[in-house]
């Protein structure tokens, strides 16, 4: 007589399946966090603010972690006092020029404002924007706009912000007669060093320097570049001709023909690097990539690297670009220490730089009075 076969809730399962599902675990790692968010129950019966919840990010996983490690770190640079000295952390700040386009400007103007921040790095465009912003509004848009149909009309497209070719007309008619009036002081000067046989005599204008004087000018408190002239916060721009003021520089050469601006870009990249030689200790934020980021980079070179390091952006390291890489490609070239703290937020900065900024500079329980002196103090 024939066995009855096997039901399915008999039936063993096969050996060799079950070792490779249910692999024995090793112990983890001695000081391993378990993963845990943010559990708004614990603050019922009250608003829960911006900086409790990146705090209660940090074993949260993903980019969650990633951007509360950031403020951890952006707060002990400021929390940093030399113990000799007492000198503070030289913060070097990075940005590009869409994030001035964007709304993300106030929150980079309030850094500035309130000096935490010691020097900054930008592009043309994250100088201009700024000005022109004070002359006329950029106004928002959609990232489906057709750009034909937008060029018939004279607008501009920057992802989906709009920005009125008017604008840049405005910024020609103010910007136009400052460098009239700067390219007489190059040649008094000029003319003085000639007569003393000083060259020290001579107006050597950099980039740092007009951004100054551009700042000083417009004098309107909407401005970066306004608080950085007040505030004695130095803007480097190894690249000012990049953009639309480069275009009215270009112009300006035919219109005072034959003298012209001379632009002493080496002059920069010497105070920037003496800026990082002589620092205590050097922090890095930096939003964006390309020119901003490396420029920083290499000027902490100068110092065998930066002790801390905040990146975000959303470039990827697959291609080998320089905007991409992960800091600790960084370390390999000296431009952040190999005990340095540092991390990459993958993400874009108007998102999560604000949430950034709540859990740390703007957590200050007192604030500097804004431009009370005028001197190159700062809060940290």
């Amino acid at each position: 007589m024939k066995a009855a076969p096997e039901t399915s809730s008999q039936a063993a399962a096969p050996s060799a399946a079950m070792d490779a599902v249910l692999v024995a675990s090793e112990p983890v790692p001695e000081g391993s966090h378990q993963v845990r968010g943010v559990d708004f129950d614990r603050f019922r019966g009250r608003d829960i603010t911006v900086a409790e919840m990146v705090d209660n990010m940090t074993h949260m996983g993903f980019q969650g972690s990633a951007v509360a490690e950031a403020a951890q770190i952006i707060n002990e640079m400021r929390a940093y006092h030399h113990p000799e000295t007492g000198e503070k952390t030289t913060i070097f700040l990075g940005y590009t020029s869409n994030l001035i386009s964007s709304g993300l400007r106030d929150t980079l103007r309030y850094l500035v404002r309130h000096r935490h921040v010691s020097a900054i790095v930008t592009t043309a465009g994250g100088v201009e924007e700024d000005l022109i912003k004070c002359l006329a509004p950029t106004y928002m848009g959609s990232f489906t706009a057709a750009g034909a149909g937008l060029r018939a009309k004279g607008l501009n497209r920057i992802g989906n912000l709009l920005v009125p070719n008017n604008n840049y007309c405005a910024f020609e008619d103010w910007l136009i007669p400052i460098l009239d009036k700067m390219l007489e002081e190059q040649e008094t000067a000029k003319q003085k060093a000639i007569e003393t046989g000083n060259e020290e005599d001579e107006l050597h204008w950099t980039p740092s320097r007009i951004i100054e004087r551009l700042g000083r000018e417009i004098n309107n408190e909407d401005s970066v570049l306004y608080w950085a002239a007040r505030n004695n916060i130095p803007i480097f721009c190894p690249a000012l001709t990049d953009g639309s003021l480069g275009d009215m520089l270009y112009f300006h050469t035919y219109r005072s023909s034959p003298k012209r601006l001379r632009v002493d870009i080496v002059e920069d990249v010497r105070r920037i690097n003496t800026m990082s030689v002589r620092a205590a200790r050097a922090g890095m934020i930096i939003l964006g990539g390309g020119v901003v980021k490396h420029h920083i980079a290499n000027a902490c070179l100068m110092r065998n690297g930066a002790e801390s390091a905040v990146y975000i952006n959303t470039a990827q390291e697959f291609d080998g670009s320089d905007a991409g890489a992960r800091p600790d490609e960084a370390v390999s070239w000296g431009k952040i220490k190999t005990d340095a703290k540092a991390v990459k937020v993958y993400a874009e900065a108007t998102v999560v730089f604000p949430l950034i900024v709540a859990a740390t500079f703007a957590r200050a329980s007192q604030q500097s009075t804004p431009g009370s002196n005028g001197d190159s103090r700062r809060e940290n």
